[in-house]
């Protein structure tokens, strides 16, 4: 029996069109949440199976698992580390109560998953508080059910967060990223720009401070310590090598960053396991990948007296920042992303040239695969439109020619 025959059967008021209909709502939006929907396609456009959101929405969690493992190990390892070197025998306030049971070691696979999962924990609250908050909002005005799209936006929004960034920031964050970038527009599945990428741009141009530098990656007060790529664009490879990062530490992502977007090997365990499941583009992945490739090549043959990134090689820009998690887990949003088989291979080598443009050509900002991101999903519509319109005009000439 669902939600809508029981609320029916208990009181008629319960009925559609009854005083308590919106009530009713949000007891459905809940329902549908927790369990399955009253409706799933078992024909076209899902020509593969009879797949719904909700489980769409689930493999991408599930691929998003072992970018969180390693994120709260790295977390915890960076911030044990750091007390190390400082001389700190506890953590304040009450993670320090919960952690004397383990300890700061290093060393100490438990203390670092503990310590990483304390930082993961609020922050990951706050993002689902306030960003289910909007969702259920605006659900309830609309009379729409809650769908399953901010569970994963929650989950990327996290990630790509510093492990100390205020709570109330993130509050902020999330709202512009739930409200601006997908309700207004229509919410899940009308959204043009992604809504955690668009969320995480506003902090960094609001708040730059909590969301860039070199005081925001490691999460202990009063510790510095610069991300390898900022390294990087400061003063190229040899600082890297000075610092004592190698390829390997920043493959496996234990590297001051984010709180779960710096493994490399994370992400590709994810893409492998959303490309068997079909739920993302192989061809964007292929796509900004190729674009990187060619775009580094490019500009290391060209060579810079002045600008240093010129000569990173394009398995260091491969593994360090977030580019391996926006290739795999940004770039593939099934929504702002495009639609058609060759706009796919555009749009993805595209967020790629942007990327190392970005990283290369502007000292100021490092990163890259943000923007770039954000930038081709404006273009994303206009790439699909000319893709149509050639494959109409060479069916035109086709049968022109028959």
């Amino acid at each position: 029996m669902s939600a809508r025959q029981f609320l029916d059967r208990l009181h008629p008021l319960f009925a559609k069109g009854g005083r308590l209909e919106k009530f009713y709502a949000v007891y459905e939006m809940i329902d549908t949440f927790i369990y399955s929907p009253p409706d799933t396609t078992y024909t076209a456009p899902h020509v593969r199976d009879g797949i719904d959101l909700k489980r769409l929405m689930t493999y991408v969690v599930l691929a998003l698992i072992p970018c969180i493992v390693i994120g709260w190990y790295n977390t915890g390892y960076q911030a044990n580390l750091a007390m190390a070197e400082m001389g700190l025998e506890s953590a304040p306030g009450w993670r320090g109560a919960i952690l004397s049971t383990v300890g700061y070691n290093p060393a100490n696979l438990l203390a670092c998953l503990l310590h990483g999962f304390l930082y993961f924990l609020p922050v990951y609250i706050t993002v689902m508080a306030v960003g289910g908050f909007w969702e259920v909002l605006f659900a309830a005005v609309r009379n729409h059910e809650v769908n399953e799209g901010f569970l994963v936006t929650s989950m990327l929004f996290t990630l790509i967060m510093p492990p100390d960034i205020p709570l109330w920031q993130l509050a902020l964050g999330v709202s512009f990223g739930v409200v601006v970038a997908k309700e207004i527009f229509g919410g899940t599945g009308k959204n043009f720009l992604n809504p955690a990428l668009a969320g995480r741009a506003f902090l960094f141009f609001a708040y730059p401070g909590e969301i860039s530098g070199d005081n925001v990656w490691v999460a202990v007060d009063g510790y510095s310590r610069a991300t390898p790529l900022s390294l990087g664009a400061v003063d190229g490879m040899e600082r890297i090598a000075t610092e004592g990062y190698t390829w390997w530490q920043a493959f496996l992502g234990i590297i001051p960053g984010s709180i779960g977007a710096e493994s490399t090997l994370g992400c590709l365990l994810g893409a492998a396991f959303m490309i068997y499941t079909g739920v993302a583009s192989w061809r964007i992945m292929a796509g900004v990948f190729l674009g990187m490739f060619a775009t580094v090549l490019l500009l290391n043959f060209i060579g810079s007296d002045t600008t240093p990134m010129y000569t990173m090689p394009w398995y260091w820009h491969f593994v360090l920042g977030g580019f391996a998690f926006g290739m795999v887990f940004m770039a593939t949003d099934p929504v702002s992303a495009s639609h058609t088989d060759a706009g796919r291979w555009v749009f993805g080598a595209l967020i790629g040239f942007m990327t190392v443009l970005i990283r290369v050509v502007n000292p100021a900002y490092p990163e890259g695969i943000m923007l770039a991101i954000l930038f081709a999903n404006l273009f994303a519509p206009l790439i699909d439109y000319v893709v149509m319109q050639l494959n109409i005009r060479r069916r035109a000439q086709r049968n022109v020619a028959i």
